[in-house]
């Protein structure tokens, strides 16, 4: 999986929640839980995806362009966030579809 962002956003995202887009692909080698992000219309398919990232759960909103995984934003998961990742990691992903693409 290769990654992209754009450079102010992250920036801008490291001040506001102290996590930096460059450790994104940490979160991609362990556990994670993706859902389509479906809160609103963006003209393109989002994904919402939960991981750790130095053992802190995180949420990670993305996208797909041109074989790239594009980040938008990171921070640290909410404790129902956090809640539902380890129930999801502990008893199964059978209530989270796979998207596609």
């Amino acid at each position: 999986m290769t990654f992209e962002w754009d450079e102010a956003k992250r920036r801008a995202n490291f001040q506001k929640h102290g996590l930096d887009f460059r450790d994104v692909e940490q979160v991609f080698q362990g556990p994670v839980v993706t859902v389509l992000d479906s809160r609103q219309e963006y003209g393109e398919d989002r994904y919402i995806s939960l991981g750790t990232l130095a053992d802190v759960v995180v949420v990670v909103v993305h996208t797909a362009r041109s074989e790239k995984t594009r980040i938008i934003s990171m921070r640290k998961a909410k404790l129902k966030e956090r809640q539902a990742y380890e129930e999801k990691i502990l008893f199964g992903f059978a209530a989270y579809s796979e998207p596609e693409g």
